[in-house]
């Protein structure tokens, strides 16, 4: 995944009302949910959930059809996919603990590491860490 795609989709996720439509959305796969019932059940007014439905469109999280008279709109689970990837693969490099709170489906508290008092002292990564390469 590209760096400029996943600050999209991370961009998008970034506000209350699409993290809790893809949340919504989630469940239901590709089967998906038409508009209306998006609305009803998020309370949202068809004009603030057509624009954060955009967002999300256009960020490749979630994906529209036509069935009938309604928009059926689904999460994209490629997208999201992807998104959560590049987190683990090139912002995490694949961090041990980070893999396995997401592996076992569960948060694990980090431990806390107190800032430094001189640049010396601050944590580092090795120079030969292996980071893949980020596209633009």
């Amino acid at each position: 995944m590209k760096q400029s795609k996943a600050l999209s989709a991370l961009q998008a996720l970034a506000n209350e009302d699409r993290l809790a439509l893809v949340r919504l959305l989630v469940p239901h796969g590709a089967d998906g949910l038409a508009a209306g019932e998006i609305a009803r059940q998020m309370g949202l007014s068809a004009s603030r959930l057509s624009f954060h439905l955009a967002q999300l469109e256009q960020a490749g999280l979630v994906g529209a059809r036509k069935v009938a008279r309604n928009v059926i709109y689904a999460i994209d689970a490629g997208g999201l996919g992807e998104t959560i990837a590049f987190l683990l693969t090139d912002c995490c490099l694949e961090h041990p603990e980070v893999v396995a709170c997401c592996r076992h489906g569960r948060a694990v508290a980090a431990p806390v590491i107190e800032a430094a008092s001189t640049p010396e002292a601050a944590p580092t990564v090795p120079q030969d860490a292996p980071r893949a390469p980020l596209e633009s």
